[in-house]
C-alpha cells in the first residue's frame, strides 16, 4: 500500500472518530444512539482486524540512519516542551473535573425527572411518564433505571417494540439488569413471540438462580397466554368452518343477549348452552362471544338470586346460571379469571353459599370446588373474595353431615394448603372453632353415615395445627382423646391424619402427652410403625418421641412392645432424617429403663448411631440425637464402651459434641 493511501486512510479514521466523539457529546438522543452504535461497530472491526493480523507474517521495517545528526548538548535543549506538557496536564485535569461536576449535576436532574415520572406513572398517566423519563435520559444517557422505567411505561401504552429497544439499551448499561429481561419478556409476550419471552425469563434464572419462583410465575404466564391464543385460534377455525356445536354456542349467546325476557326464556337457553360448553372449544367461544358480560349484566338474571327462595322459576334460573359457570370454568383458568373479576358474578357466590336452600348451596359449592382444585384457582379466590366471610360460611357446613359438609371441608382443606390463607387463619383461629371440630369428630365417630366427612375435617385440622396456637392448647386434651379413638379406624387416611394431628397437638400441651401415655398410645404407635407407611411412620415416631420424653411409663411401654428395639433400629436406617432423628431420640430416653441397653449387645446399634453422629450428617438435630443416644447407651451398659473404643467412637463422639456446642 502506498504512503499516500495509508495517510488518506489514517486521516479518514481520524475524521470518523471525531464524528463519533461529537455524536456521543450531543444532546440529541437519536444522534447519541447512532454514535454509540458506530462506536460498537468500530470496536468490533478493530478486534477482527487484530485477530486477522495475528496470522500475518510480520516484516521488520526498521531503518538505520546512516547520517545521524550531531549530538546537541543537554543544556541547549529547549524547556518549551516541558512547559507545554505541564500546561496540557493541567488543562486535562481541569477538563476532567468539569466533566465530573457536570455529570453530578446531570445525575441529580435525571434522578429528579425519574421521580416525577414515577409519580405520574403511579397515577396511570403513562404518556407523561414516558416524557419525564425521556427528559431524564437527555441529562444522563447511561442511566439504566430510566430505560427500564420507560420500557414499563411503553408496555402500558402498548408500544412493545419501543419497550424492547429500551430494554436493550438498559442491558448495554448493565448486562446483568434483571428488570430489563423482565420487561423485555413481557413485551415479547404481548407481541405473541412466546419463544423470545421464554428466553428472556430463562436468562433471569441464569443470572440469579435465587429468582426461581419469580421466573416460574413469569413462565406460567407465558404458557397461559400461549395456551389462550391456541384455544381461541382453534375455536375461531371451528366457528368459521361451520362446525355445528361451535355455531350453536354463538347462536345461543346471541339469543341470550336479548333483554327483558321472562325468566323461563333465559333458564331454558342456559340449560341448552351448558351442554355445549363442557369442552375447551365451547368454553373458549363462550368467552370470545362476550358470554360473561351478556349473562352477568342481565337484569332479570341478577334479580333471580333475590327471589330464588320464594319463586321456583327464579330459583331454577339461578341454579342454571351456577351450573353454567361451573361448566365454562372447569379446567379453564382464563374463564375463571373473567368470572371472578366480574363484579356482578362475584357478588353471587357468597349469597349462594349462605342461602337457606340445599340446592343453591350444593351448586355454589361445586363452583368453588372448581376453583380450589388448582393453584391458580385458589389464588383467584383469595385475591377476589372476602376470605373471612368465606371461611366462616364454609365452617358452618361442617355440622350438616352430608355432601355439602364434605365439599365445604374439602374446599377449606385445599385453601389451607396456600400460605396466604394460613396467615389469615392464624389471626382468626378461635377456641369456638376447635370446639366445633371436636364435636364433629365425636359425631362422625359414632354415626356411620357421617364417616365420609372425617378425612377432610382431619385434614383441615392438621393444616391449622401446624404452628403453636392458644386455641389448640386449650382443647389439646379433647383433641388427643378423639384422635386416639380414631386411630382404630379401618380407613387408612383417617388413621394417618389422626396420628398426624396428634404429632402436632402433643408438643403444645404437656397434659395431653400424659393423657395419651396413660391411654395406651405407645402400643398403638408401635403397631402403626410396624405396619409401615412413610407418612404414617413420620407422624407416629414423632408422637412416640414426645411421649417417651415426657413420660417414664411410655419408655417402659416401648421396651415392652418393641422387643429389642427391632422397629426403632430399623427406622435408624431410614433415608428420612426426621424419622431417623426422632428414632434416635426415642432410643436415648428408653436406654434409661434398667436392662434396656443390655438387650442390644448383639446388635449393630453402635455402628448405626456412629454413622449418624459423624460431622458430615446433613442435619444437626440428627447428629445431636444420635450422639446423646450413644452417650446414654454407654452409660447404661459399660460393655458398649469397649466396642466404642474399638470403632474409634470416642474421637467421633468428642468431635460431634464440639460441633454441637
Amino acid at each position: 500500500m502506498s504512503t499516500d493511501k495509508r495517510l488518506d486512510d489514517f486521516l479518514k479514521n481520524i475524521d470518523e472518530i471525531a464524528d463519533i466523539i461529537q455524536g456521543l457529546n450531543s444532546t440529541d438522543e437519536s444522534c447519541w444512539k447512532n454514535a454509540f452504535l458506530k462506536a460498537d461497530k468500530r470496536l468490533s472491526l478493530l478486534k477482527d482486524e487484530g485477530d486477522t493480523e495475528g496470522a500475518r507474517t510480520r516484516v521488520n521495517r526498521t531503518c538505520i540512519n546512516t547520517s545521524p545528526s550531531r549530538m546537541i548538548p543537554p543544556h541547549c535543549v529547549s524547556k518549551k516542551s516541558d512547559v507545554s506538557q505541564d500546561s496540557f496536564l493541567r488543562e486535562l485535569e481541569k477538563d476532567a473535573k468539569q466533566r465530573a461536576e457536570r455529570r453530578k449535576e446531570n445525575e441529580a436532574l435525571a434522578n429528579a425527572l425519574k421521580d416525577l415520572g414515577n409519580e405520574v406513572y403511579a397515577k396511570g398517566d403513562y404518556a407523561t411518564a414516558v416524557q419525564r423519563y425521556t427528559e431524564g435520559l437527555e441529562k444522563l444517557k447511561d442511566m439504566q433505571v430510566l430505560y427500564t422505567n420507560r420500557a414499563q411505561a411503553y408496555i402500558n401504552l402498548e408500544r412493545h417494540r419501543d419497550a424492547i429497544t429500551d430494554c436493550e439499551w438498559a442491558l448495554r448499561c448493565n448486562k446483568k439488569c434483571i428488570k430489563a429481561y423482565v420487561h423485555m419478556g413481557r413485551a415479547y409476550m404481548e407481541l405473541k413471540n412466546y419463544e423470545e419471552a421464554r428466553r428472556c425469563y430463562a436468562k433471569i434464572l441464569q443470572l440469579e438462580p435465587s429468582k426461581e419462583k419469580l421466573v416460574k410465575d413469569y413462565l406460567e404466564k407465558v404458557i397461559s397466554r400461549e395456551k389462550k391464543q391456541n384455544q381461541e385460534q382453534k375455536a375461531s377455525e371451528e366457528h368459521e368452518t361451520g362446525k355445528e356445536s361451535a355455531v350453536a354456542v354463538a347462536h345461543l349467546i346471541q339469543k341470550l343477549s336479548r333483554e327483558d325476557q321472562v325468566a323461563l326464556y333465559y333458564s331454558g337457553g342456559i340449560k341448552i348452552l351448558v351442554g355445549l360448553v363442557r369442552d375447551c372449544t365451547g368454553q373458549t367461544l363462550f368467552r370470545m362471544k362476550n358470554g360473561f358480560n351478556i349473562i352477568g349484566d342481565n337484569k332479570v338474571i341478577n334479580r333471580s338470586l333475590d327471589t330464588a327462595l320464594e319463586d321456583p322459576v327464579h330459583k331454577d334460573l339461578f341454579l342454571s346460571v351456577l351450573t353454567l359457570w361451573k361448566a365454562v370454568c372447569d379446567g379453564n383458568e382464563e374463564n375463571q379469571c373473567l368470572l371472578i373479576a366480574h363484579p356482578n358474578l362475584k357478588s353471587q357466590i357468597l349469597p349462594g353459599l349462605s342461602a337457606n336452600d340445599p340446592d343453591l348451596q350444593t351448586e355454589t359449592l361445586a363452583l368453588l370446588s372448581v376453583y380450589s382444585s388448582t393453584e391458580r384457582g385458589k389464588s383467584l379466590l383469595l385475591q377476589h373474595m372476602d376470605t373471612s366471610r368465606l371461611m366462616k360460611i364454609l365452617l358452618e357446613y361442617v355440622r350438616l353431615k352430608d355432601v355439602r359438609a364434605i365439599d365445604g371441608m374439602n374446599i377449606l382443606y385445599n385453601l389451607t394448603l396456600d400460605e396466604r390463607f394460613k396467615i389469615h387463619l392464624r389471626t382468626s383461629f378461635c377456641s369456638a372453632l376447635l370446639s366445633c371440630f371436636t364435636d364433629v369428630l365425636d359425631e362422625c365417630r359414632t354415626q356411620e353415615e357421617s364417616r365420609d366427612i372425617l378425612p377432610p375435617v382431619l385434614g383441615l385440622m392438621l393444616n391449622l395445627s401446624l404452628e403453636s396456637n392458644k386455641a389448640i392448647q386449650e382443647h389439646a386434651v379433647d383433641i388427643t382423646s378423639r384422635c386416639m379413638q380414631l386411630m382404630q379406624s379401618r380407613d387408612g387416611v383417617v388413621v394417618t391424619r389422626s396420628v398426624g394431628l396428634l404429632s402436632r397437638v402433643l408438643p403444645q400441651c404437656t397434659m395431653s402427652v400424659q393423657h395419651a401415655a396413660q391411654g395406651g398410645i405407645v402400643k398403638k404407635l408401635i403397631k402403626m410403625l410396624k405396619a409401615g407407611g412413610q407418612r404414617t411412620s413420620l407422624y407416629a415416631v414423632k408422637a412416640l418421641a414426645l411421649c417417651v420424653k415426657e413420660n417414664a411409663e411410655a419408655r417402659k411401654d416401648v421396651v415392652k412392645y418393641d422387643k429389642k428395639f427391632n422397629k426403632l433400629l430399623e427406622l435408624l436406617s431410614c433415608e428420612d432424617e426426621i424419622i431417623v432423628g426422632n428414632s434416635a431420640l426415642c432410643l436415648g430416653y428408653c436406654f434409661e429403663v434398667p436392662g434396656a441397653a443390655s438387650s442390644l449387645l448383639q446388635s449393630n446399634i453402635l455402628n448405626l448411631l456412629l454413622s449418624h453422629a459423624k460431622e458430615d450428617t446433613k442435619k444437626t438435630a440428627v447428629q445431636q440425637n444420635a450422639a446423646i443416644a450413644l452417650g446414654k447407651l454407654c452409660t447404661a451398659e459399660n460393655r458398649f464402651i469397649i466396642q466404642l473404643r474399638e470403632l474409634h467412637g470416642i474421637e467421633i463422639l468428642n468431635s460431634c459434641m464440639k460441633s454441637i456446642k
